[in-house]
């Protein structure tokens, strides 16, 4: 197995997690987790990172609707109130909104989710981290 460069190691958690979100290797943040819309690859492209340990599971899907539903009432409140729409009119709206959102934030929050699985070591994933820099010795 290649083991990335220390540079390409995530600094933080944050980092980690940005990286998946756009759909990256947590790892070297280089190749692409994804060979299929919500397929995995077994390994990164770039780094050989093994990312079959991912359990992501429905944990993604319950993310988008949380987001697509706090996104989504502050709208539905401001057309039902400002606009003389109709229930129709409404669904038209709304609907093709929600689902756009929602599938749209599938991907990027199971990569977020295969990110931090891999920098909390869970599910069979290996633990990696930049070294801690080392401490002077002789300062007081």
């Amino acid at each position: 197995m290649i083991a990335p460069a220390p540079s390409a190691l995530p600094a933080s958690f944050w980092q980690a997690l940005a990286r998946g979100g756009l759909c990256k290797c947590p790892r070297c943040g280089q190749g692409r987790v994804f060979a299929r819309w919500l397929k995995p690859r077994e390994r990164c492209p770039v780094c050989t990172l093994d990312l079959t340990p991912q359990r992501a599971d429905d944990f993604p899907a319950y993310i988008s609707m949380l987001v697509t539903g706090h996104l989504m009432a502050p709208l539905i409140i401001a057309l039902s109130l400002d606009f003389d729409l109709g229930p129709v009119a409404m669904m038209a709206i709304l609907v093709p909104l929600a689902l756009v959102m929602m599938l749209g934030m599938l991907q990027p929050a199971k990569g977020a989710v295969i990110a931090t699985q891999w920098w909390f070591g869970m599910h069979g994933f290996v633990k990696e981290r930049l070294p801690e820099p080392a401490e002077d010795a002789g300062t007081p």
